[in-house]
């Protein structure tokens, strides 16, 4: 038992010293890091799609129950690889998106159409578009609202009536 003891001593000790003796000086250290803050520039120049818009939120402002609003968001690919609009879905069945199916290039500059039915959604109503795309980010959201004044009911029936 003590052999075995005094043999894993040195063989630890040995391991040290051939750990130890595989310190690179510092001129390369030095070297390494300068390449790998190379490297790492490099990196920053990967071709990103970046999808800016020129606004995100829109207010409708007061209209009647019944209106179906449309608002046209407006973005560019301000990145340097094509932009890829996977999907825009509503926050409800009432806010519908039309958006680009095919690739937007570099710099180029396309629309976005988002409409809301305001049948049967009186008051305050806040809606959202969210876009799934291949940006960094990978989902953007625009906003829109509106303050729908209700339709007038025939006191007898019930009945929405028209202005």
């Amino acid at each position: 038992m003590k052999k075995a003891n005094t043999f894993l001593i040195v063989s630890m000790i040995a391991l040290g010293f051939m750990i130890s003796c595989t310190h690179q000086p510092k001129e390369n250290s030095a070297a390494t890091t300068i390449a790998m803050k190379a490297n790492q520039n490099s990196a920053t120049e990967i071709a990103v799609p970046i999808m800016t818009f020129t606004e995100t939120e829109f207010d409708f402002g007061t209209v009647t129950e019944g209106d179906i609003l449309k608002h046209t968001f407006s973005f560019t690919n301000t990145g340097n690889a094509p932009l890829v609009i996977v999907n825009a879905k509503g926050s409800c069945g009432c806010t519908v998106s039309d958006w680009p199916k095919e690739p937007i290039a570099p710099g180029e500059t396309k629309e976005m159409q988002v409409a809301f039915n305001t049948n049967g959604k009186p008051n305050v109503q806040n809606k959202q578009v969210t876009i799934t795309t291949n940006t960094a980010p990978g989902k953007h959201i625009l906003k829109i609202k509106a303050m729908v004044t209700p339709k007038v009911k025939n006191a007898a029936s019930g009945v929405p009536i028209s202005k």
